[in-house]
């Protein structure tokens, strides 16, 4: 069992006026969030320190980072930044619990059987008491239905959301991965059983526009529900590390799990110094850029970020120092992420 090395206070200034982080209401709802999340997808599982795993919360929170981001299966092993998480809280945050906003998610494999993936009943509820368990609370701020499950009518899916804020496990319930019309017809189920769903989650950057294509976008929009959005930086694709191809210890190089070498091809590789090239000229990295063109938009509510060092939390944050973009960057932006 880890052990922390010392007591945690918060920074007294995290809430300051002047602060790059600021808090967006989630569509319609009361509830506020960082323009900014931490997601824990990454560097949370038991093969990371946990000295480097207090660094990243204290340091995200010190800065006004309210929200972090979970799933029942993230790790390695799955289960494990959950555990992690709750270890943290449990040693450091319990006096700022109402400070703070937890989500979870259930949707994918978590464990053996066919009990445990998809959209049941069985499989939701399941999960979430062991997410609960893990974390160490009663309940989590937002449960997410992590994916959309054509196995399970959505009337059985979105009841079980609805058993979770009814029983107390859960103050607000969202939808991971769905796109606009089914987004539209589980809208209709929770309405009529008067579930708090407020947010979205999806994958969205400069490169990846599925949820402009797919209706996501608009139709949230339109009924009144925000955006978080993840991989802001297209799995470093949108940064300064692959402006001369792929070096040797890159993830690239040695990770294909997430971004294969094979995607970035010679065209990819111009379009990310085109937009190199732009940043600089708004006086900002590619990362900071990417991270600024998402936040523009009035649909989003909050961008996930992940983070290994607390120095890329800080560096994520100084995006958000300017977020202003005229017309013709964002048309050229659009320009050079459709170029071929």
């Amino acid at each position: 069992m880890f052990e922390p090395t010392s007591v945690y206070t918060p920074a007294p200034n995290r809430y300051a006026p002047d602060s790059p982080v600021q808090y967006r209401r989630t569509g319609t709802s009361g509830l506020k969030l960082p323009s900014v999340s931490l997601g824990l997808w990454h560097n949370f599982g038991d093969n990371t320190p946990y000295e480097t795993m207090t660094s990243l919360i204290f340091t995200a929170f010190d800065h006004g980072i309210t929200h972090f981001d979970l799933a029942n299966n993230y790790g390695p092993e799955p289960g494990a930044a959950e555990k992690n998480f709750g270890l943290i809280l449990k040693k450091s945050l319990t006096a700022h619990r109402d400070e703070l906003i937890i989500s979870t998610k259930a949707g994918y494999e978590m464990w053996a059987g066919p009990y445990g993936d998809g959209g049941s009943r069985k499989y939701l509820l399941s999960s979430l008491d062991q997410s609960l368990t893990r974390l160490g609370l009663e309940y989590v701020d937002i449960f997410y239905h992590h994916r959309m499950d054509p196995e399970t009518p959505l009337e059985e899916t979105m009841g079980a959301l609805a058993h979770a804020v009814q029983c107390g496990k859960a103050l607000y319930v969202g939808l991971s991965n769905y796109d606009g019309p089914t987004l539209e017809k589980a809208t209709a189920l929770l309405d009529e059983l008067h579930v708090p769903f407020i947010i979205n989650q999806n994958r969205y950057n400069i490169f990846d526009r599925t949820i402009e294509k797919n209706g996501l976008k608009d139709t949230a929009k339109k009924l009144g529900k925000g955006i978080i959005t993840f991989s802001p930086l297209d799995q470093g694709q949108l940064t300064n590390r692959y402006l001369d191809g792929i070096p040797a210890d890159s993830r690239a190089a040695h990770d294909p799990r997430f971004l294969k070498a094979s995607d970035l091809t010679a065209t990819r590789i111009q379009q990310i110094r085109a937009l190199n090239d732009l940043a600089l000229q708004r006086g900002q990295s590619l990362a900071e850029m990417a991270l600024a063109w998402i936040l523009q938009d009035s649909a989003i509510t909050s961008v996930l970020i992940g983070a290994s060092k607390p120095a890329q939390i800080l560096d994520n944050i100084r995006a958000l120092e300017n977020t202003e973009f005229s017309t013709e960057e964002l048309e050229k932006i659009n320009a050079i992420a459709e170029s071929r």
